[in-house]
């Protein structure tokens, strides 16, 4: 296997985007396969891919002589092997758990409400009020639990799995019509975070 990593990504993949951030905040250099999740029928479906990633889903990332799946244990497992290299989780434990709650509220709450498959699902007419909905109700608690946050981003002044699950969900946000302005915290975060060399050379806009 080679060493340098390689990452099965979609450019517009949430998921995808979030480990996209990691690995540049890690400053771990890494490969990159397209996996276009609409053409064809998906290429997520297709053997070659499946013998990758049984999920069919992306991302995946080849490191360290393994084959991770799932998002966010791939950023755990980033942060547990290299953790003194721009650490993505505070040292005590009950500000780590506020991290991984708003985190966790985007992964699991948010995400899997509204992701590609779901949507096809619903189908139709009803596809933009169904994504809008589950976004608007996940942003409601994250605002909630930042209102007394002084800092520039999610956990004070230091970059978090948090922010690196809100940059892509924000982008998700503004295409399905959710009015920002009802999010002050968290645009202003978002805004930070986008000036952040990590985020920008991993975004979407500069994945197409």
């Amino acid at each position: 296997m080679s060493s340098v990593p390689v990452l099965y990504s979609y450019f517009r993949s949430s998921c995808s985007w979030r480990v996209r951030i990691a690995l540049a905040h890690k400053q771990i250099i890494y490969k990159q396969k397209g996996v276009h999740l609409l053409n064809n029928g998906g290429e997520q479906h297709s053997d070659e891919y499946k013998s990758v990633n049984p999920m069919e889903q992306v991302p995946t990332l080849l490191i360290d002589g393994m084959t991770l799946t799932q998002s966010l244990p791939i950023i755990e497992y980033l942060e547990e092997t290299r953790p003194d290299i721009n650490p993505l989780l505070p040292g005590d434990p009950k500000d780590r758990v506020r991290v991984r709650q708003i985190a966790e509220i985007i992964n699991s709450g948010i995400q899997p409400v509204q992701n590609l498959s779901i949507l096809q699902a619903v189908g139709g007419e009803r596809k933009l009020s169904w994504g809008h909905d589950a976004i608007h109700k996940g942003f409601v608690a994250i605002e909630e639990l930042l209102k007394n946050n002084d800092g520039k981003f999610c956990f004070g002044n230091s970059v978090t799995i948090a922010d690196i699950c809100l940059v892509p969900q924000v982008y998700n946000a503004l295409r399905f019509k959710v009015d920002m302005s009802l999010f002050p915290t968290i645009a202003r975060i978002n805004s930070a975070l986008e000036e952040l060399p990590e985020f920008q050379k991993s975004s979407f806009y500069s994945s197409t």
